[in-house]
Order: structure tokens, then sequence, then C-alpha cells
């Protein structure tokens, strides 16, 4: 599932910077393998619970692995509303403004996504807790995209339309970056016992900034 992902955000990330409505379209067609991935996975999970009754570790991770292929799940609608928003702004040729701040946003969240992949398989809690702290990065690059944006569409109202499918393409990227940081949280506890001690640092400004 974390590597279809992968995949798909690559891919919607890519259709989007060159306007390609058939790989945007490729895109929204792929989350349909892992809606059924994630079923097979619950099945299988339940399965073990009932049959081998696991405690300790091994508890934790087979409920770590279900609240994972959540998040991985939800990621994979992001990105299909990814795809389907560059689709309608393909259609429309309509002027996107800068949007390599949102490229660097992707790509930050990419490389969380393989990380974090890798702190799973590894059973890496400190590697967790490195991805974790990412996710303030790709706030704070939501954060300047918004702003860019926002006075993009100040400069020429006929940038509106298109900008706000950017911003909303943006804040489904942040939304991945929070999920990845939530699977992070709970391999944490897999392999530690413990969930991580305080909140985690959160700088999405995004919902009070005021323009005058």
């Amino acid at each position: 599932m974390g590597d279809i992902v992968l995949v798909q955000l690559k891919d919607a990330t890519r259709a989007l910077r060159k306007e390609d409505r058939d790989l945007a379209k490729k895109v929204v067609k792929g989350d349909k393998q892992l809606n059924e991935l994630e079923r097979d996975l619950n099945d299988l999970a339940i399965k073990i619970l009932a049959l081998r009754q696991p405690f300790a570790i091994d508890l934790r991770y087979v409920l770590t692995t279900l609240k994972s292929a959540g998040h991985l799940e939800r990621m994979g609608d992001l990105t299909r509303n990814m795809a389907q928003r560059t689709r309608t702004i393909a259609k429309a040729e309509a002027e996107t403004g800068p949007i390599e701040t949102l490229i660097r946003m992707s790509k930050l969240v990419q490389g969380m996504t393989e990380t974090i992949l890798e702190a799973y398989k590894s059973r890496d809690g400190e590697l967790a807790k490195k991805v974790r702290a990412q996710d303030e990065k790709v706030d704070m690059a939501h954060n300047s995209l918004f702003r860019e944006l926002v006075t993009y569409m100040m400069e020429d109202a006929s940038n509106i339309s298109a900008c706000m499918h950017v911003l909303f393409i943006a804040k489904n990227i942040e939304r991945m970056g929070d999920n990845i940081a939530d699977i992070a949280k709970e391999i944490i506890y897999m392999t530690t016992g413990d969930w991580p001690e305080g909140k985690r640092a959160k700088s999405d400004k995004t919902s009070k900034i005021i323009f005058s």
C-alpha cells in the first residue's frame, strides 16, 4: 500500500506540473487498488487476532498495521483528489501561478513516505521520531505557498479559479504529511509500548493568516 501511495503521489505531482490529463486520470483510477488492499489487510488482521491471539509487541504490531493502512488509504484518497483537480486545471488551460513551492512540499512528503515505510519494515522507533518531526517543514511550506497564491490572486482576479484548486491540492499534500506523522506515532508506540511525549509541533498557520 505504501509503495502504491508513493507512486500515486509522484504521478499526481508530475501530472500537475505538466498539466497532463491522461496521467491524472491514471492516478484517479489507481485509488481502487488501495481500497482493495486495505480490505484484504483488515481481513487478515482479524484472522490473526482471532486465531493467534497475539500479545505485547506482536499485538501492537497488528494494531499499528491496521491503523497505518487506514492512513495510507486516506493518502490515496488525497492523491486522487489532487489528480481530479489537476484534470480540471488542465481542461481550463488556466494560469496556476507559482507552483514550485507545492512541488517542494510534495517532494518532502514523498521523502517522509519512503522513510516511514522503512521505519515500519525495520521497526525503528527512532527513525519514526525523525519522520514525525519533519512534518513541521511541510506545514511551513504550506504557509509559504498559501501566501504566494493569495498574492497572485489579488494581483489578477482571473487567476482565482485555478489558484483555488492549487490551494486545495496544497492542503491535500499538507494532510498527507499529517497522516505520515500519525503513522510515525503508531510505530513509536509499537516499538516502545509508550506514546510520544508532548504534542507534535504543528506550524500550519493558514487558518490564521489575514490579508488586508
